[in-house]
């Protein structure tokens, strides 16, 4: 339903736009409000003799109200195809222990876990390294442009993140990104707008907390899949070559000598599969949580 009082200043049609998108996937509600804050600003800067009331009026007869506008991302999201299929393309299926493996998320958030480690000491580098020059640099006359330049890319790397995000773990996250600084905009209302900007601390915030989380997660997956992997292959391999006298375990005899039988080698082999199988489980439950914090520190709405 349109608007009562159409709204008549830029803050105002990106509020009444925000309400309208309510419920959508914050990623797609920072591109609805980057396009259309970028469509009016420039509208303005063309018109400067206009008030920017008449200009809005004018926009909405041609561009549309913000509910109008917030339908069309609707719509304009459920036609384009993200990096996994969405719930309604996928046949209902019953999820049970062993149908983890048939979920392409499954892999992704695996593939995301052991790059952690190398994103993660690049991102805590970074912002360290940035953060102490800034404060250092700040009695200099090159203070500013550097604290300039570190902001920004401290938001290019966001926006990168992001990407990678989406791409591994299919959650939605901005694909532009936010609007430049005005051209005509001093360097201190620059610097001040960045450092005002919630979502630049919250960036270098997730950027330090990355560097822990990946060594956990890298550590989690190597191991993981190591012990299910070699575990299920010597076994298997004892198995079918009836040679197990590679396999010594002095503090437990009793387990050396059911590791050299039959029967104790295909429990072992069977246990190295159910691991296998729990990691799995492991990697899609830290997949869909590292979604959710890169979705609240990352995203800029």
């Amino acid at each position: 339903m349109n608007s009562v009082h159409p709204p008549e200043t830029v803050r105002a049609y990106l509020a009444e736009l925000r309400r309208a998108l309510k419920g959508a996937p914050a990623g797609l509600i920072s591109d609805a409000l980057a396009d259309t804050e970028d469509h009016l600003n420039n509208e303005i800067a063309h018109n400067p003799e206009i008030p920017e009331s008449e200009i809005l009026a004018t926009v909405i007869d041609t561009y549309g109200t913000p509910q109008e506008i917030a339908e069309e991302y609707r719509d304009m999201e459920a036609t384009i195809g993200g990096p996994f299929p969405k719930s309604e393309d996928v046949p209902e299926r019953r999820y049970g222990f062993f149908n983890v493996v048939s979920d392409p998320r499954t892999y992704g958030a695996l593939l995301y876990m052991l790059l952690s480690l190398v994103t993660g000491i690049f991102y805590f580098t970074w912002t360290v390294t940035g953060i102490s020059l800034t404060i250092g640099f700040a009695i200099l006359i090159i203070g500013i442009p550097f604290a300039l330049l570190f902001i920004g890319s401290i938001r290019v790397l966001a926006h990168i993140e992001g990407r990678i995000v989406e791409g591994l773990l299919g959650v939605r996250m901005p694909r532009r990104l936010p609007p430049a600084t005005q051209a005509d905009e001093t360097l201190w209302a620059r610097i001040k707008d960045g450092l005002t900007d919630s979502r630049t601390w919250s960036s270098m915030f997730y950027f330090l907390l990355k560097l822990p989380l990946g060594i956990a997660y890298f550590v989690i997956a190597v191991t993981g899949l190591s012990v299910s992997l070699g575990v299920t292959a010597a076994c298997l391999y004892s198995l079918f070559t009836n040679d197990a006298g590679h396999i010594h375990i002095d503090e437990l005899p009793w387990l050396e000598h059911l590791l050299h039988t039959a029967p104790g080698l295909i429990l072992f082999a069977f246990i190295g599969v159910l691991l296998f199988f729990f990691v799995l489980h492991i990697a899609r439950g830290i997949g869909w949580l590292h979604g959710r914090i890169a979705e609240v520190l990352l995203v800029r709405l």
